[in-house]
């Protein structure tokens, strides 16, 4: 006997978007708060001699871009599911997110070649600009993280987002330590060390959100599945199934993970309600709703 069923709610490319709009809202007004900051802090950044605020124009310039690709991959989301793209373009949100987070990378090379520039060749930095213009983005991504990160989202496009502008947030409390050393010492190598020390900072999230929007788009199980665990547990806890095979689960985004398997049953079972069993359990222990149970 042979039956493939899915779970619960899991019918063609139906799933929940009821947290696309907000994540859309959040971005879009983060985008707008970096996109109008960055012009002020290249100019101050310029003319202050700061390559903290260089940097963290820098920064901001391509955070702006990373939150537009984050907004354009939540408004693709929406689009239904056709022949071509049987899951839609979920996907695009975590291809959004890997590129993001690769281009943090690239942003730390640059900045740590800058800052051995400038200490090989100092230059002369006016602290009292530097200082109110690194305050003006201090302010600036506050508000912009708090938007991101306020409620709960695991949505790793948004994770992404909230990271570039957590990078902007550490550049602008670096810049005013940087300032502040300046204006009362006038050591002005504390400017590119302290830029560093905030790549060294970013990089390390940086590296999370690669790793994890890597390992979805190589269809890697999702986050705490552990299929010889699946297999035990339902061998152990679902009367009639004698065996469990062909076990394959991946993640199309990170909140819409899914399984196939292969379950043999005794010919004395009921093969419904050991399907039934079994699709309870993979969606209250394991936290999958779609699933793909074929009975043999």
């Amino acid at each position: 006997m042979t039956d493939h069923s899915y779970g619960p709610g899991d019918h063609g490319h139906d799933h929940d978007h009821s947290h696309v709009p907000k994540n859309e809202r959040k971005i879009a007004i983060a985008a707008v708060l970096t996109g109008g900051f960055m012009l002020a802090e290249v100019v101050g950044g310029v003319i202050s001699g700061s390559l903290a605020l260089i940097a963290d124009a820098g920064h901001m310039l391509t955070d702006f871009a990373s939150l537009v690709l984050a907004w354009f991959a939540i408004r693709l989301v929406r689009k239904p599911a056709d022949w071509k793209r049987t899951y839609g373009f979920d996907r695009f949100s975590v291809l959004a997110a890997l590129v993001n987070g690769l281009s943090l990378f690239a942003i730390a090379i640059w900045i740590t070649f800058e800052a051995i520039q400038r200490l090989r060749d100092p230059h002369e930095v006016l602290g009292g600009l530097m200082l109110w213009v690194a305050i003006g983005g201090l302010l600036v991504n506050i508000i912009a993280f708090w938007i991101l990160t306020r409620g709960e989202s695991e949505n790793l496009n948004v994770r992404a987002a909230a990271l570039h502008v957590a990078g902007d947030l550490f550049g602008s409390i670096a810049a005013i330590v940087a300032s502040v050393v300046i204006i009362y010492t006038g050591w002005t190598p504390i400017d590119p060390i302290l830029s560093v020390l905030v790549v060294l900072i970013i990089l390390r999230s940086a590296w999370a959100v690669v790793r994890e929007s890597g390992h979805i788009l190589l269809e890697g199980a999702p986050r705490g599945f552990d299929r010889r665990e699946v297999a035990k547990v339902l061998k152990s806890e679902v009367s009639g199934i004698t065996d469990v095979a062909h076990i394959h689960a991946w993640s199309v985004t990170q909140e819409r993970p899914m399984v196939t398997m292969e379950l043999t049953v005794a010919p004395s079972a009921d093969p419904v309600q050991v399907k039934d069993a079994a699709k309870a359990i993979l969606r209250d222990r394991f936290r999958i709703d779609h699933s793909t149970i074929e009975v043999v």
